[in-house]
């Protein structure tokens, strides 16, 4: 790497470097930044933390289906085994997945806990 060391009026030292060497300098740090990022989430997804969703989830989601609906399924439940871990009617989880109720945070806390979800997830 080629470079220049200036010394200013007050004493601070400063390194000049070409340009294309800053860029790679720049890569090489993003590279690194992401490399990390890469290995907590392996090391959060070993631990339980994390999950892979499936693509096909991921895209009924983004289509509008209701959260609700497609995590009950994406876990293997039913509306019934649902309605049971989260102490609600079946009628009520049935309401908040047809859109027939919105479904308060009260109602859709236990129901991502039964999902194995985060209340983000559903809302």
């Amino acid at each position: 790497m080629n470079m220049q060391v200036i010394t200013t009026p007050g004493g601070e030292r400063m390194i000049l470097i070409p340009e294309q060497d800053y860029h790679a300098l720049i890569e090489a740090v993003e590279e690194a930044s992401d490399l990390a990022s890469a290995r907590r989430f392996e090391a959060r997804l070993a631990a339980g933390d994390e999950e892979l969703v499936p693509s096909a989830v991921v895209d009924r989601l983004l289509a509008g289906e209701n959260p609700v609906r497609v995590w009950r399924l994406h876990r293997g439940l039913t509306l019934a085994e649902t309605a049971r871990l989260a102490d609600l009617s079946q009628a009520y989880v049935s309401q908040i997945e047809t859109g027939k109720r919105r479904g308060t945070l009260d109602a859709l806390k236990p129901i991502a806990d039964a999902l194995g979800v985060q209340i983000d997830d559903l809302v």
